[in-house]
């Protein structure tokens, strides 16, 4: 499938957002910059900057253009349906320690399919409400051949295109299909100290496990949240 234009220039402004080049608060090129610099139309570069936007990587800044994002932007675990971005419903985030390599608690070893004591690479994130509090945590866990492939998840910088759109371009595995376990139960220690509850409150669990073309895992996200804040949605025609 042939890249179109906007999405090219797109993918360039992520590398180089991803390389340091545009730090944050950074200013990136207008329009008519991008338009001269690709010899395109001013409409086909703003197409540009809109998926960079939508994906929360650059931020409209009145009287100076787009700028790249201080705080990165992600969604909770789960619900990542086609074509949403990662803006929609996104919240502010911080990670917590480094990704590291570990064996995953047995259910998420399961969706894996991993093999008894092997590791996988995790990366832990907590989102955060408007006012800095923790609304949720989450622990995203890639199997070795998915960690191994893509050596950035391994860094504690933002990936600015998105994990999916790395790992892509990384493999050339990206996700068809999401399975999304909703349960309940009591916060360990851990994740109390992360969501500054006390420990065995009542919190949401969101299990999301993503399938590549193949039906090979790529990923299973575990998501936390107190049952204060949890809320689900569903709209369906009946």
């Amino acid at each position: 499938m042939a890249v179109l234009k906007y999405e090219e220039i797109a993918e360039s402004l992520r590398a180089r957002i991803a390389a340091g080049e545009y730090g944050p608060n950074d200013t990136i090129p207008s329009g008519r910059e991008l338009a001269e610099q690709w010899n395109v139309s001013r409409a086909t570069a703003i197409k540009a900057v809109d998926v960079l936007r939508n994906d929360g990587i650059v931020v409209a800044k009145q009287g100076t253009g787009f700028v790249v994002t201080e705080t990165p932007v992600a969604r909770p675990a789960g619900a990542r349906r086609a074509g949403s971005a990662r803006i929609l419903g996104g919240m502010p985030f911080l990670r917590v320690g480094e990704p590291d390599w570990a064996e995953p608690p047995p259910h998420v070893a399961a969706a894996l399919r991993t093999a008894p004591g092997e590791l996988a690479l995790r990366r832990v994130r907590v989102l955060q409400l408007p006012d800095g509090s923790p609304n949720s945590c989450v622990e995203a866990w890639f199997p070795r051949s998915i960690g191994e492939a893509a050596p950035r998840l391994s860094d504690t910088a933002p990936i600015a295109e998105g994990t999916t759109r790395y790992v892509r371009r990384q493999t050339g595995r990206f996700p068809v299909e999401g399975v999304d376990v909703t349960t309940v139960r009591q916060a360990t220690e851990v994740e109390g100290e992360r969501l500054n509850v006390p420990e065995g409150s009542a919190v949401a669990v969101l299990l999301h496990t993503a399938y590549d073309q193949e039906g090979h895992p790529l990923v299973c996200e575990e998501g936390v949240t107190p049952a204060a804040l949890f809320e689900q949605v569903d709209t369906y025609a009946m």
